[in-house]
């Protein structure tokens, strides 16, 4: 397997109340919803305000070190809550693999749908992410082995929700406010699971293109980059094949006398090192992270980028202008990943620059998330086999550890997940776009009447979660609707049990 691709996968991401009422009172949602537009993610002071709890190191274990603390960060908005005197709801978003905050503002559905619902809204920071980091905060020393880092896992993470969760609730004497969790990607699973593993704490979880069946012997490790590709065939039979056909191209020229210079020329590298892998990685980057991040409207999740950029790439394929230049329509497709805004005049493949935090997923990668990816024939890459002993290699020799190959699927499941789920599970929300190369790893029919899978041919990764726009397409206000429907219906339930109680 080449480097390249072993390294994707290691980095894969004040008390207003507005009323009172009894227990016995379902609270009634009617104040609209998905307003576009209605708060700016470029003030972040005007969505939250950073609070710590003092988090316990290691919840699962009696051992002297175990009991070591560190400063926990959440995010906290309760300019929409109704109380706890009324019991309205507490919706929680499950951290990602980095800083909360960029996490806190790209996921605007929560803003949006928290007036609605009267809801106290609560972003809780990832364990050795941020500024969430054991031993003093120190990062070099939280990350300097596995005896530190070791206590950087999914189950750790998982507790310290529910450990925050509770002490929030008791704090606001909201013992009996009900809480949702949200997620998207990474933070989608942790959802998931959350709400499988606490449903004392949870009623509910919305997990947002959460590929939790991503894992061997579950799902076909090819269904990733086969996506990508189907995402770039369904604009242009020709974008296709020109990405497809491109690697060649670009190993022929760098095989050439001067072939490097004209790369470095045809692409505008600035950088002090280069070479054709280098150049290829930098592409393969691009190709991926643009078809995860095909939404209908502008963004600025991963890079500034415009509405459906995949199209966009292929128009740039697609100009005649170009003729038959390959190196040319490779570099304008780029453009739309790495330069939209046009102020770029050069590009450094060598910048390792992490400006959300989210390189230390290479530690969780190597030792409990062993999700399988491969290339096939059908994919604009070039073909590689998912091999694991190739991964626990790479990882012993980065990490010092090797993976514990089954550790996920054997904490959480996931093998006959319908079966299973359909008998020990319950109100959960399962999102998928079938253009987010993520979803063949998710979950794509429901599994009860109350574990849905709601599927959008044309989505993209967790599109669901972003900031409503008045450009939103209607299957994209559709799919918001529907979620907020089934989320009515599980705290309508709640109350009404808590009235009978």
């Amino acid at each position: 397997m080449a480097a390249w691709f072993i390294s994707l996968q290691l980095s894969l991401l004040c008390l207003p109340f507005l009323g009172i009422c009894h227990a016995s009172t379902i609270p009634k949602f009617s104040v609209p919803i998905f307003q576009p537009e209605r708060l700016s993610i470029s003030t972040p002071n005007q969505l939250y305000t950073e609070s710590f709890f003092t988090q316990i190191l290691d919840h699962f274990t009696f051992t002297y070190q175990s009991y070591q603390t560190f400063q926990h960060r959440y995010l906290i908005n309760d300019s929409y809550w109704g109380g706890a005197s009324s019991n309205a709801p507490i919706f929680v978003y499950t951290g990602n693999e980095g800083d909360i905050e960029w996490f806190a503002q790209n996921t605007g559905f929560m803003f949006d749908v928290a007036p609605h619902f009267k809801a106290l809204l609560v972003f809780i920071e990832h364990r050795f992410y941020g500024k969430s980091m054991p031993f003093g905060g120190n990062k070099s020393v939280a990350y300097s082995n596995a005896s530190t880092v070791g206590y950087l896992t999914s189950t750790q993470a998982l507790a310290d929700y529910a450990t925050l969760i509770l002490d929030l609730k008791n704090n606001l004497s909201a013992i009996d406010s009900p809480v949702i969790v949200f997620g998207g990607s990474y933070g989608g699973m942790l959802a998931a699971w959350f709400r499988l593993k606490y449903p004392h704490v949870a009623l509910g979880a919305l997990a947002s293109s959460a590929p939790i069946l991503q894992f061997e012997n579950i799902t076909s490790p090819y269904n990733f980059f086969d996506t990508i590709a189907n995402d770039f065939r369904s604009e242009s039979e020709n974008c296709y094949k020109v990405l497809k056909e491109s690697w060649q191209q670009i190993d022929n020229t760098a095989s050439q006398p001067g072939g490097i210079d004209l790369l470095r020329k045809s692409f505008r590298i600035c950088s002090n090192y280069f070479s054709s892998g280098s150049l290829q990685g930098w592409l393969r980057q691009a190709w991926i992270y643009t078809a995860m991040t095909d939404y209908p409207t502008p963004s600025n999740f991963l890079a500034p980028m415009p509405a459906y950029p995949v199209k966009q790439m292929c128009k740039a394929i697609d100009d005649p202008a170009t003729g038959n230049d390959t190196l040319a329509k490779v570099y304008g497709a780029v453009n739309v990943y790495y330069n939209f805004t046009g102020t770029a005049t050069c590009f450094n493949l060598s910048d390792d620059s992490d400006p959300h935090g989210l390189g230390e997923w290479s530690w969780q990668a190597c030792t409990e998330m062993i999700m399988p990816l491969a290339s096939s024939n059908q994919s604009i890459f070039p073909p590689s086999s998912w091999i694991y002993s190739e991964r626990a290699s790479v990882c012993y020799a980065s990490n010092q550890v090797y993976p514990r190959r089954n550790w996920i699927t054997t904490q959480f499941g996931g093998q006959n997940i319908k079966r299973v789920l359909k008998r020990s599970g319950g109100n959960i929300i399962f999102f998928n776009g079938l253009r987010d190369p993520w979803s063949g790893g998710g979950v794509l029919q429901n599994i009860s009447e109350s574990i849905i899978a709601i599927v959008a041919e044309e989505g993209a990764h967790h599109v669901d979660l972003r900031f409503a726009t008045s450009e939103d397409p209607k299957w994209l206000q559709d799919v918001r609707k529907r979620e907020v429907n089934v989320m009515e219906t599980w705290l309508a339930e709640y109350y009404t049990d808590l009235a009978s109680a």
